[in-house]
């Protein structure tokens, strides 16, 4: 096992096709190599070409059925990033994907963008406010926050007045964006948050391109930040003392890998989809 301070590497999942949209792209792979710590290398990977066939992204994420079968490529991805020796894995989407049972197929850290960001956010405030983007995600957001034993710190969830495409444009022109963000934070505040967390990654990114760390003294969470930094220190504690999540019962046992390989074939699930997901360094 590598020394706890050594190079690491972390594969980075989004949710979506990031060829499809250049200019977050560039955003997330600057923003990336701002926060990562000097020996941290970050592989973006993005959803296989043609995943979305309709309104990009937002459709599916308001279905269950749909979002369950995306998830798959989560769980391949994380497959093929500890075939590939990389030391940990993040899944950089609020809905936190695949994240439970990710975590009893790989020994490798797992670490994802929801829960990480509003863990961050508990130690700047009392009540978290999500302002995110795409209104489908609440009931997901607040089942997940039940899940982890933090609902009572995740108050309101409210809605920047843009859709997917809009947080796109606003690269090019952020100024709209940026007002819409912070009257969605003050309505957040009217409801009781004092520390915020923005939903998903491309309004993360957006915001920190714009140097947006509060509005009104409302603390505004780097949420791709937190999540980096937590996947550094999972990476060193393991390399320390080999900790892993747990093991036991039915949503901790790690099923033996042949058994997983056996399952997905019979289903027709591809065994890597390493040539179809792109991965590059941020």
């Amino acid at each position: 096992m590598a020394e706890p301070d050594a190079p690491l590497r972390i594969w980075h999942q989004s949710f979506t096709v990031l060829d499809d949209v250049p200019h977050y792209d560039a955003a997330l792979r600057r923003h990336l190599a701002a926060v990562a710590r000097p020996g941290t290398s970050i592989d973006l990977h993005g959803m296989r070409p043609g995943t979305y066939p309709s309104d990009y992204p937002g459709t599916h994420i308001g279905f269950s059925y749909l979002s369950d079968l995306h998830k798959e490529q989560f769980v391949q991805g994380a497959l093929d990033a500890e075939a590939a020796g990389y030391d940990a894995y993040m899944i950089t989407t609020i809905p936190d994907i695949g994240f439970e049972e990710i975590r009893t197929l790989v020994d490798m850290p797992v670490v994802a963008f929801g829960h990480a960001s509003v863990h961050a956010a508990a130690q700047l405030g009392s009540k978290v406010g999500i302002v995110n983007f795409i209104g489908a995600l609440a009931p997901q957001l607040r089942r997940n926050f039940e899940h982890y034993r933090v609902a009572d710190l995740v108050g309101p969830i409210v809605q920047v007045d843009a859709r997917f495409a809009d947080v796109m444009a606003a690269y090019a022109a952020p100024d709209q964006l940026v007002a819409a963000f912070e009257d969605a934070v003050r309505r957040a505040a009217e409801a009781g948050a004092d520390v915020v967390v923005p939903g998903e990654g491309p309004l993360n990114v957006f915001l920190a391109d714009q140097g947006v760390t509060e509005v009104d003294g409302i603390p505004v969470v780097d949420s791709l930040g937190a999540l980096v930094a937590q996947a550094e220190d999972r990476v060193r504690a393991y390399r320390r003392t080999g900790v892993r999540p747990a093991r036991t019962g039915f949503y901790g046992a790690r099923p033996a890998r042949e058994l997983v390989e056996a399952a997905r074939a019979f289903y027709g699930l591809p065994s890597s989809i390493g040539a179809t997901s792109r991965g590059r360094p941020a």
